[in-house]
């Protein structure tokens, strides 16, 4: 029974080792740049997309926006979803 809980204790401390504090400290950093960046390119391709819509509808044009809209927005919710994604898996 010994040898059981030893062997059970062992993998269980095993499992916990995580990455050295010194490279999550330093991906921590990397990811809250990217994470901003995204952000800002998010903000600024809907400005894009919206002074583009309010352009078209000023000169009467009925040019369809929508798709460059949820583009965007798609990419708007990949870049969100990559922290969450790389958190998990670290």
């Amino acid at each position: 029974m010994n040898t059981l809980h030893a062997m059970t204790t062992a993998l269980t401390l095993a499992a916990d080792d995580g990455p050295p504090a010194g490279v999550t400290t330093e991906l921590d950093k990397v990811l809250n740049i990217i994470a901003w960046l995204v952000t800002a390119a998010g903000v600024a391709g809907l400005m894009i997309v919206g002074s583009r819509m309010a352009i078209a509808v000023k000169a009467g044009d009925g040019e369809e926006h929508l798709s460059q809209f949820l583009m965007v927005m798609g990419a708007c919710v990949i870049g969100a979803a990559a922290g969450p994604i790389v958190d998990f898996v670290i």
